[in-house]
């Protein structure tokens, strides 16, 4: 059951919908001039795998581009998995008479759109480090391990945090125990529920140059006059590791807030898993995201997020369906409720048997 946090706040979606915009534009664009994607379904409907073996994508692309033509209202995807023009989207094939092909063929040389096609063909840049922006793994660099880049990338998502955090913190459980905040960036999120549960301690996980900015965000709070935020620093523990390699402390409660949309589907195995291990007897694993309907057709907001994902990382959005099965393959209970925040997000949850 979806529920819907109230908040006086004001919805910043809107500007995130606009920028992220952009990227699917683009995969629009390329759809039409370099993938053919809806002259290969003008003689009728195709199948998921076969439209994406026709036109040479792998996984991770074609899950990003086929859900985003589906809410743009180009195709329609039957739940059997066949994909198909609907009306607006015959407009974007030569046969029909009044055609928008060579109209948006216009646009087709644009540099942001050769790239996005080549990206889609290769599944990510071809020759250039970029498309790792927040992930470290393997020996592969990090800007997050580059004190500049690293400060530069927290900076510029703590506005998010700052207008989530409280959000999001009012809808986890309140319980005395122990959070695990994942690749807790800022570290708001663990703060704002710290304040709720003034008995619970938390630990914030991630590279060590991340948590120079968390730990000045903490001190910033502890020092903020707010009720119980003057033994902050005391219940929090700041973390440098790797979760991917590193033994994850034991938590209660274990928060993975814009985590595994950045990784690709093996890698959120894996990390079910491990956090999975991390979680005491009966608690609690809750994932803080924006969620592909799991008919992946939409929304747009969402799919328009999962193109720019698909740009800067290696993951993309996923569905709540997606994220059931990985948290019960790792032995975890999904719940039914999933709380909208806002920015298009909201949270999902999964018990660990007692």
């Amino acid at each position: 059951m979806n529920g819907m946090i109230r908040s006086d706040r004001v919805d910043l979606a809107p500007i995130t919908r606009h920028l992220r915009a952009m990227y699917s534009s683009r995969m629009l664009i390329a759809a039409v001039r370099q993938l053919n994607v809806f002259e290969e379904l003008s003689a009728g409907p195709l199948l998921h795998g076969d439209l994406q073996r026709r036109i040479g994508l792998a996984d991770r692309p074609a899950m990003v581009l086929f859900p985003a033509l589906c809410a743009m209202g180009m195709l329609n995807r039957a739940a059997s998995g066949e994909l198909s023009l609907t009306e607006l989207g015959r407009h974007l094939t030569r046969a029909a008479p009044s055609n928008m092909v060579g109209y948006v063929a216009l646009e087709g040389t644009d540099p942001g759109v050769l790239e996005m096609a080549e990206r889609l063909r290769n599944d990510g840049p071809l020759h250039s480090p970029d498309g790792v922006a927040y992930v470290k793994d393997g020996e592969a660099p990090s800007p997050m391990d580059d004190p500049s880049d690293a400060r530069k990338l927290t900076l510029a998502l703590a506005g998010r945090a700052r207008h989530l955090s409280a959000i999001a913190a009012a809808a986890l459980p309140r319980m005395e125990g122990h959070m695990l905040d994942v690749a807790g960036g800022t570290g708001l999120f663990a703060y704002e529920w710290l304040l709720a549960n003034p008995s619970s301690t938390a630990t914030v996980l991630d590279r060590p140059e991340v948590l120079k900015v968390a730990g000045e965000f903490l001190r910033e709070m502890a020092g903020s006059g707010r009720p119980g935020a003057a033994d902050l620093q005391d219940r929090v523990t700041l973390l440098p590791g790797n979760m991917l390699e590193d033994e994850l402390p034991r938590a209660n409660l274990l928060l993975a807030a814009s985590l595994f949309h950045d990784w690709p589907t093996e890698i959120c195995e894996l990390l079910a898993r491990r956090f999975a291990a991390a979680l005491n007897p009966g608690g609690e694993l809750w994932v803080h995201d924006a969620f592909l309907d799991d008919s992946l057709d939409g929304p747009l907001a969402v799919t328009d997020y999962s193109a720019q994902l698909f740009w800067v990382t290696k993951g993309r959005a996923y569905s709540r369906g997606e994220y059931r099965g990985w948290l019960e393959a790792a032995g975890l209970v999904p719940t039914d409720t999933s709380p909208a925040t806002l920015l298009d997000y909201a949270l999902i949850s999964a018990r660990k048997p007692t």
